[in-house]
């Protein structure tokens, strides 16, 4: 099975480890469109190696994008507080058919993320 045109990595950074279990939602906000514009496309759950290579169809249009990573849930599931009870990444896809790899660096009161390959 191949990847998809979008692709995640979830890694807890108390740990040390990959975050598996995590819920991640891809939105798409219609052209034009506001906050309340976005709609959902797909949704997946991070894998044993904190991976959702496939996240919706194999190519998406040019457009804006969203994912939603359900950062509470994860770790209420762990007994863990955390400050941030989601993570939403905003991003724009230029080309369709490019591969657009976005990674999340997640501890319980601070994140990051990059464009990765």
């Amino acid at each position: 099975m191949s990847a998809s045109q979008i692709t995640t990595h979830v890694l807890d950074a108390t740990s040390g480890r990959p975050a598996a279990g995590v819920g991640v939602e891809l939105l798409a906000r219609s052209p034009g469109g506001g906050d309340a514009e976005w709609r959902a496309v797909a949704a997946s759950v991070t894998d044993d190696d904190g991976r959702v290579s496939r996240l919706g169809p194999d190519a998406v249009p040019a457009g804006e994008y969203r994912l939603r990573f359900d950062t509470g849930g994860y770790f209420a599931a762990r007994g863990t507080d955390t400050f941030y009870p989601e993570v939403l990444i905003d991003f724009v896809v230029a080309e369709e058919g490019r591969h657009y790899h976005v990674p999340l660096l997640l501890s319980p009161f601070a994140y990051s993320t990059y464009r990765g390959s």
